[in-house]
């Protein structure tokens, strides 16, 4: 187990270990009580202009060694993902093409 407090601001490493940002918050499903996303920050420069983005949380998973997570996400995927739109939180047609496109089964499944 793990505090979600322990979690925000947790590195995210890419397939060859360059890092690709912080988890910025966690995304709850209200009803299942199950992580849905990672909310990821990238680029700027100490916190300023950063960019953020969810991850399917089935898309991290824990190294103890680097104290961080590791995704099969490449920076090239993470560029070329799906517009977030203002409501996506909401929106299950975008969580669905986010979860195609990052190739696992979305939360709700």
């Amino acid at each position: 187990m793990v505090s979600s407090g322990d979690v925000n601001g947790a590195r995210v490493y890419s397939p060859t270990g360059d890092h690709l940002g912080n988890v910025d918050h966690l995304m709850i499903d209200k009803q299942s009580g199950r992580v849905a996303y990672a909310v990821m920050s990238f680029g700027g420069f100490l916190g300023i202009g950063a960019d953020h983005t969810p991850l399917p949380w089935g898309k991290l998973r824990y190294d103890v060694q680097l104290d961080g997570y590791v995704t099969d996400i490449t920076k090239e995927q993470l560029e070329a993902a799906p517009a977030v739109p203002e409501d996506w939180q909401r929106d299950r047609t975008w969580g669905q093409t986010a979860h195609d496109h990052y190739g696992v089964a979305p939360y709700w499944m």
